[in-house]
């Protein structure tokens, strides 16, 4: 895929600092969690962010 910006992981952590609890490990779900506390303009940094939080949480989750 290659390496997301700062931008994006940057908002990904403050998101699951603020607001962990309404994050899966479902993107669709996260997509929707995403557009409901952060106001994002592009659909393309929203499912970034969204796809971030959720590779977090999977791995969160493993270990």
């Amino acid at each position: 895929m290659g390496i997301k910006p700062t931008y994006i992981k940057a908002l990904g952590q403050e998101l699951l600092a603020k607001h962990g609890e309404k994050f899966t490990n479902d993107f669709d779900a996260n997509k929707q969690a995403v557009s409901e506390v952060a106001i994002i303009s592009s659909k393309k940094v929203r499912n970034r962010v969204a796809g971030n939080i959720t590779r977090k949480v999977n791995r969160k989750r493993v270990i």
